[in-house]
C-alpha cells in the first residue's frame, strides 16, 4: 500500500466513524496533531522506550510509536479531506532538502 492509498483508507475510516459529519476547522486539526505529539512526549517522560508498545485499557495500543501513528493518521485524514497529495508534497520537499547545504540555517542543534 502506498501513502496515497493509506491516506484514502484512513479518511474513509474517519468518515465511517462520524469524524467528518461536520466540517473540521484547520486550527482544530493542528491542535489535535499537536496533542498527539504531546502524548508521545508524555510516554517518553513516563520512561517508555521509543520502540516500546504495550496494551492499555481494553487492549488499546499505547506507547510512543502508537502516538506517532496517531499523528500520521490525523495528518493523512486531513490531507485526504482537503485534497492534498501528501505523498507528492513529501517527495517535493525531500528533493528540495537534498539540495540544501550541510546543517543549513545556522542552527547549533
Amino acid at each position: 500500500m502506498d501513502l496515497g492509498e493509506l491516506q484514502r483508507l484512513v479518511h474513509a475510516t474517519a468518515i465511517e466513524h462520524g469524524w467528518w459529519n461536520q466540517p473540521r476547522a484547520f486550527g482544530d486539526i493542528i491542535a489535535l496533531a499537536h496533542s498527539e505529539l504531546s502524548e508521545a512526549y508524555e510516554e517518553y517522560r513516563n520512561g517508555h522506550h521509543p520502540t516500546e508498545t504495550y496494551c492499555g485499557i481494553a487492549g488499546k495500543p499505547e506507547g510512543i510509536p502508537t502516538e506517532l501513528a496517531d499523528l500520521v493518521i490525523r495528518l493523512l485524514d486531513y490531507c485526504e479531506a482537503e485534497g492534498i497529495d501528501l505523498e507528492a508534497a513529501i517527495i517535493e520537499k525531500d528533493t528540495y532538502n537534498q539540495s540544501r547545504p550541510y546543517r543549513h540555517g545556522g542552527k547549533q542543534t
